[in-house]
């Protein structure tokens, strides 16, 4: 990343391993391949807030490696985007939240370049938004046409039931053993998307090892009534 000289930890916890596929099986192996190098260009993937595209997107540079790199465009939109430059000498670049520099000109035509740079010696591509390109607010006509040619994946969300085993899947990745009665008690007490279940989550894990106690319903209860 001599390009940028930014903060772009990966998280710990964004890998396959730890994501729920239901649904989504296609998109998964698909990246899989991407990081890999099996794939050919890349893929878009598009859904709605909290459906994982940023966790996807972690995950294939965090099996990708030194080969790949990951650009959060919404920490940069007001940047310029000439942070882009050099980006092409990656096999692999992923850019997340692309409408937040949808129909800004000079975004636009930096994106342009770049794609025809990765895409022209054979690299990979993968861009994550909430829509699909030719609905994803883009003006330049050339970038629209460039973008489309990937393959277009949109993200399946999860159920109830998927919810918990996702919960659940997070949860024995980090080592935590979360019972159904707890991961459904959470889902009936906390914001339903998988971003805030996530993170109570995460604090979960922190109170339950500072105090040593397993993740029980009165533990948890105790823990949400004392913010």
């Amino acid at each position: 990343m001599s390009q940028l000289a930014l903060p772009l930890r990966l998280a710990d916890h964004a890998v396959f391993a730890s994501f729920l596929g239901d649904g989504n099986q296609t998109l998964v192996a698909t990246l899989m391949d991407v990081a890999d190098g099996v794939a050919e260009t890349g893929c878009w993937l598009w859904g709605t807030a909290a459906t994982g595209k940023t966790h996807l997107l972690q995950a294939t540079c965090e099996r990708a490696g030194d080969r790949s790199v990951y650009i959060p465009l919404a920490s940069f939109a007001d940047a310029s985007p000439a942070l882009l430059e050099g980006l092409a000498s990656r096999e692999l670049v992923c850019l997340d939240d692309l409408d937040t520099v949808a129909g800004r000109d000079d975004w636009e035509r930096a994106l342009f370049e770049l794609c025809n740079a990765i895409l022209d010696v054979g690299g990979r591509l993968v861009i994550a938004a909430s829509a699909a390109p030719r609905s994803s607010h883009i003006v330049l006509p050339d970038l629209v046409s460039r973008l489309s040619r990937l393959p277009v994946f949109q993200l399946t969300p999860l159920d109830e039931a998927e919810r918990a085993a996702a919960l659940q899947l997070r949860a024995r990745h980090r080592g935590l053993d979360l019972p159904d009665e707890t991961a459904r008690y959470l889902l009936s007490r906390s914001r339903r998307d998988m971003t805030s279940l996530y993170n109570l989550l995460d604090r979960l894990d922190d109170e339950a090892l500072r105090a040593q106690r397993r993740l029980t319903i009165p533990f948890v209860k105790a823990v949400i009534e004392a913010d």
